[in-house]
């Protein structure tokens, strides 16, 4: 059972280039960035409450190459929630995933059926460099037991949606984005008024 303590860390996984800088930034901060700076780790904050509390939505961006195994590794025994990100325009970027995969099953164990996980197709927006068909990132998704979801960070696409789909996964508290009183396609209708939302 993860601590019960202010923060809810959220890891964020993929290979280089697959955007998941842009999405991170794009759902924090509002903006979109056209070039390509390769991240070691940043951690992003945002303030939610939960249960009427105020609590702290950490999101770890990590590096996309395997040169850190041991901060990958940290980052990995203390996330809450991880999403999986691959670029629908490389197939290679999906097969990077496996290993991360297979770290990530080794150090939570068990405890994994208890962890929301998301599949995410970025860059769904570039249909013509596409080579990663959506039914393949959602037959990966069912092969691993986790959600999926296409997104674009540079069109804006399905991002809050995302992070709200992952926090209506947490099984243990009661938690959700305020998404400005419109519900997300892939919202079951299941909000709760004691949810957390975004200040």
């Amino acid at each position: 059972m993860p601590e019960q303590s202010n923060d809810y860390r959220v890891v964020v996984f993929g290979a280089g280039g697959v955007g998941k800088s842009s999405l991170v930034l794009r759902f924090v901060k509002g903006t979109f960035r056209e070039s390509y700076i390769p991240t070691i780790e940043d951690t992003y904050r945002q303030v939610i409450t939960c249960n009427k509390n105020i609590c702290t939505l950490q999101i770890t961006d990590t590096t996309g190459s395997h040169q850190f195994p041991a901060m990958q590794r940290l980052s990995i025994s203390k996330g809450h929630a991880f999403i999986l990100v691959y670029s629908v325009t490389s197939r290679q970027s999906l097969q990077e995933l496996q290993p991360i995969w297979d770290v990530i099953k080794e150090i939570k164990g068990a405890e994994l059926d208890n962890i929301p996980v998301m599949l995410v197709g970025n860059k769904c927006d570039e249909q013509e460099s596409r080579q990663v068909p959506t039914s393949l990132g959602e037959n990966q998704a069912k092969a691993w037991k986790t959600n999926f979801m296409e997104t674009s960070a540079k069109t804006n696409h399905n991002v809050k949606e995302l992070f709200q789909e992952l926090l209506n996964m947490e099984k243990n508290r009661n938690m959700s984005l305020q998404l400005d009183g419109k519900k997300s396609k892939g919202q079951k209708g299941r909000m709760i008024k004691e949810k957390c939302n975004l200040m």
